[in-house]
């Protein structure tokens, strides 16, 4: 199995499965309700001009988060 990586380092196009949400209390919770839950895919869109937010694909809708949000999300790249 692949080492789990910070989902901002998905590079646009690619797949990864969710294996672990860190945090606590709201910010985790506001993750958990937004569908990034243990076991979903997501898929890394695309990235702003300036790098940040960056626009994932997850449940069927697009997600912008920060990438100092998204380092709390770490996920197992599909080949």
């Amino acid at each position: 199995m692949t080492q789990p990586i910070p989902l901002p380092q998905l590079r646009p196009g690619q797949q990864g499965i969710i294996v672990r949400v860190d945090g606590y209390g709201l910010p985790r919770r506001r993750y958990l309700e937004l569908g990034l839950v243990k076991g979903e895919t997501v898929c890394a869109e695309r990235v702003a001009p300036l790098g940040d937010p960056v626009a994932y694909r997850i449940k069927g809708y697009t997600l912008s988060l920060r990438r100092e949000e998204a380092e709390h999300i770490h996920v197992v790249p599909l080949p």
